[in-house]
């Protein structure tokens, strides 16, 4: 058949118009059966028509879906807007169509250089804001589309504040007698064979049909940018058929097919274009993932399960026996049971619901419902992960490198190769040992990204070792993250540059001191040499201007921690220990005053203060010492302020119990000599609350207060003694203070306290009779009893025998416990 006669089998005169339902892959099959039919000579598709340069790559064997175009304004990348493709899109297969066949294929939407200057000029332009989806897969549910990934402008991509929208495909459907939309689609288009279809073009004039009647009674639908992208569209289109004649065929969102075919002026739409805000705009490809696509929020595609799209699209016959054949497959790699019986139950009852329900073929519904009735015993444990794995997939498209990137976009993408940290879309945990250069390498390129605002990596609790030459990360690469990079790249061509401008940059501008020693921090981490000489400047001079101990105080930490941060990458950090060290000095200096007169919840925080700057203070003197850098004795100085925070009256009783029980600790003070101090302190002439406050910097948070008054009677004798002496009328007021201290034990903690205050720890401190030695809290002689009953399991974790020789073992291991 020659082309013309293909041409001729068109409906309708004109150019073809194949209204579309975008992330459709029923529309994709008929989309590649009608252009196989029609042989245009040129395919018109909705899209920016910027991106026209870039369709070539499409042909590249590197490129692989699920892709998007972004477009971004070129002194602001942060407006920028994404135009996501999968391998099921219609818009893909007719590009891949076009190329295949040597046909030109050309975007006509409106441009991005109007869309984004739109987005900014009504403020609701987002990280991705771009025009008004109209998919019918989108969140709105809005039933059309041009694949911009925006949302509807809104921040949350509600379209909250605009006109109403109607919604086609719900429109249809509810004509249909369906009272879900998604589930009438499946029936009508997606189970559709395709391969035996008489006339490939007869759903589309079905669709255009149905769209005409929707448009006469609803015009645009509620969406106001509509008449404006149509009106570009019409253009283009005129301009293709001046240019190639009538055989011309568009590739459109199905809502927008009625409006192409009216009949306008070429000056009626010339004028809905006039005065439209412009911004420069640059295009190129990047990686999408199919989790993206699926998300309901912002704009994702709205689609809710691109794994099962995908493989509908894909499977070239019996979709569901190749589907719960998949299922079965993932299940057996989490060791499941799953037999090739159980498949073929599962395709059984798919079936059968189908029929019972009405639908031509099983869709996902019925195929889900046999997943976990057969292969998932009735557990929605692993059908959370059938869901997760396949229905959705944790696909991450690729581009060619031969897309255009901005030079940051490009030396990342050489770091990543050189080591060997591929992008995923699925998270995953990467454990590092900053002593092998590949994995320092690493840790350095994430911290730099995470300077410069791009958040692959995040740091993570580590499993195993809490050393400092280890470090672990949860990585996951999100599109978004291309944004991030192209914003990223003013501050330079090589990620280690732009994190060093960056890092050099917000050290001038930073607010807090803390800010800069995190910053001091962070460029420890990233190996950013260049950058620390300004950082530490900008450190001196906000250390010498700020007089708030408790800003000094929040800051010392970081500045420590960067010391030993130093210390694992082979760090020169001697200008960082001199500025430590004078930190140090100044918060020992200001300590004492600005711990006076201070009210509960402010209290509360300078003891965290406190906790924080003895913490750094024993790592700050190690380290000192070590370098011989002249401050070994801070941790003499930093005792000296603890003696005078704990013998000041003016200082709150939360702060002098800390401070005791830091002397305690580190052997400052005896257990006599705190016990007096603790006795002062409870003494009947200190109120109720300021009492209750010493017994929670005493023995109240994490640090194993409760441990100390099991194994120190004399000091749970103060305790106890006390608080049966409180008055009735003062209790209540002390009560939510001490069960938040005594709540934060362990239970076994609690319960051996509660039984030493029974027994009368009093009585036994005053050597009362029938009392028994030993240590306090235990029993004088061992229970044989309950350590009998552990013997077997250790007889069968060391290996012993079970049988003759039980009662030898059993007795070696008495003897060796002994």
């Amino acid at each position: 058949m020659s082309e013309d006669t293909a041409w001729r089998r068109s409906p309708g005169p004109g150019p073809l118009l194949l209204g579309v339902r975008h992330h459709g892959p029923g529309s994709a099959r008929a989309v590649r059966a009608a252009l196989d039919a029609a042989r245009p000579r040129v395919v018109l598709i909705e899209g920016p028509p910027e991106a026209d340069a870039l369709i070539p790559l499409a042909a590249d064997p590197e490129m692989r879906p699920p892709v998007a175009l972004l477009g971004h304004a070129v002194d602001e990348p942060g407006r920028s807007a994404f135009w996501p493709l999968a391998d099921f899109s219609p818009e893909w297969v007719a590009v891949r169509w076009a190329l295949e066949h040597e046909v030109p294929a050309r975007f006509i939407d409106l441009p991005a250089t109007h869309t984004l200057a739109w987005e900014s000029e009504e403020g609701t332009a987002t990280a991705t804001a771009a025009p008004d989806p109209d998919l019918d897969p989108n969140p709105d549910g809005d039933g059309d589309g041009d694949g911009a990934d925006a949302g509807t402008g809104d921040a949350d991509g509600s379209g909250a504040g605009r006109q109403i929208r109607v919604d086609p495909l719900a429109a249809l459907a509810e004509a249909a007698g369906y009272d879900d939309p998604e589930r009438w689609w499946e029936d009508v288009v997606e189970h559709r064979g395709g391969a035996g279809e008489r006339d490939v073009f007869a759903p589309f004039a079905a669709v255009a049909e149905a769209m005409a009647a929707l448009r006469e009674t609803y015009g645009a639908g509620g969406r106001d940018r509509d008449p404006v992208r149509e009106a570009h569209m019409r253009l283009r289109l005129r301009a293709a058929q001046r240019e190639f004649g009538e055989r011309v065929a568009v590739v459109c969102g199905a809502w927008h097919v009625p409006a192409l075919r009216a009949r306008t002026t070429v000056a009626a739409d010339r004028e809905l274009l006039k005065g439209l805000p412009k911004v420069r705009t640059d295009m190129t490809w990047v990686p999408w993932t199919n989790r993206r696509l699926a998300r309901a929020s912002g704009y994702g595609a709205g689609i809710d399960s691109p794994g099962w799209y995908g493989h509908l699209f894909r499977a070239p016959d019996r979709p569901v026996e190749r589907w719960l054949t998949k299922v079965a497959g993932l299940l057996r790699e989490e060791d499941r049971i799953v037999s090739s019986a159980h498949v073929i139950e599962a395709v059984r009852l798919a079936e059968t619901l189908a029929v019972m329900r009405g639908r031509p073929l099983p869709g996902l519904g019925e195929t889900t419902d046999a997943v976990r009735a057969v292969l998932c015993e009735g557990s929605d444990v692993p059908l959370a992960l059938v869901h997760d794995r396949l229905v959705v997939g944790d696909v991450l498209g690729e581009v060619p490198e031969a897309a255009p990137a901005v030079p940051l976009q490009r030396d990342l993408a050489r770091e990543q190769r050189r080591l060997r940290l591929k992008p995923e879309a699925l998270e995953r945990e990467l454990e590092l040992d900053l002593r092998k250069d590949t994995d320092s390498g690493r840790s350095r390129l994430l911290h730099r990204l995470r300077l410069l605002g791009v958040g692959w990596g995040e740091p993570a609790q580590s499993r195993g070792s809490t050393g400092t030459f280890r470090e672990t990360w949860r990585l996951r690469w999100e599109p978004e993250l291309s944004v991030r990079v192209a914003e990223a790249g003013v501050w330079g061509t090589t990620v280690e540059g732009a994190a060093t401008a960056r890092a050099e940059a917000d050290a001038v501008h930073a607010g807090a001191l803390a800010d800069v020693t995190g910053l001091a921090e962070h460029c420890l981490l990233a190996g950013l040499p260049d950058a620390l000489p300004v950082v530490m400047r900008a450190l001196a001079d906000r250390a010498a201007l700020d007089t708030d101990v408790g800003h000094l105080a929040q800051a010392l930490p970081a500045l420590v921690r960067s010391l030993r941060y130093g210390d694992v990458r082979g760090t020169d950090t001697q200008a960082l220990a001199e500025v430590a060290a004078g930190l140090a000095e100044r918060v020992f200096v200001g300590l004492p005053p600005a711990c006076t007169a201070l009210d509960a919840d402010a209290a509360d925080e300078m003891r965290g203060h406190v906790d924080a700057v003895h913490t750094a203070v024993g790592l700050l003197g190690e380290t000192a010492a070590q370098a011989g850098s002249g401050h070994p004795d801070l941790r003499l100085r930093w005792r000296a302020v603890l003696r005078t925070l704990s013998g000041r009256d003016t200082v709150p009783g939360v702060l002098r119990g800390r401070a005791v029980r830091i002397l305690l600790d580190e052997g400052e003070l005896g257990p006599p000599e705190a016990a007096l101090l603790m006795g002062l302190a409870l003494s009947p002439g200190t109120p109720p609350a300021d009492a209750a406050a010493w017994i929670e910097g005493f023995v109240g948070g994490s640090g194993g207060g409760g441990m100390l008054l099991v194994h120190d009677e004399r000091l749970l004798g103060l305790v106890d003694a006390w608080l049966t002496g409180v008055p009735a009328e003062a209790f209540t007021d002390v009560l939510p203070l001490l069960r938040r201290t005594f709540s934060a034990y362990e239970p076994g903690v609690r319960r051996t306290i509660g039984e030493l205050v029974r027994r009368g720890p009093g009585e036994r401190l005053r050597g009362g009779a029938g009392q028994a030695e030993g240590t306090p809290g235990f029993g004088a002689e061992p229970d044989t009893g309950r350590a009998d009953a552990v013997l077997p399991v250790l007889r069968l974790l060391l290996g012993l025998g079970t049988g003759e020789d039980a009662e030898e073992s059993d007795n070696d291991l008495v003897g060796a416990g002994r």
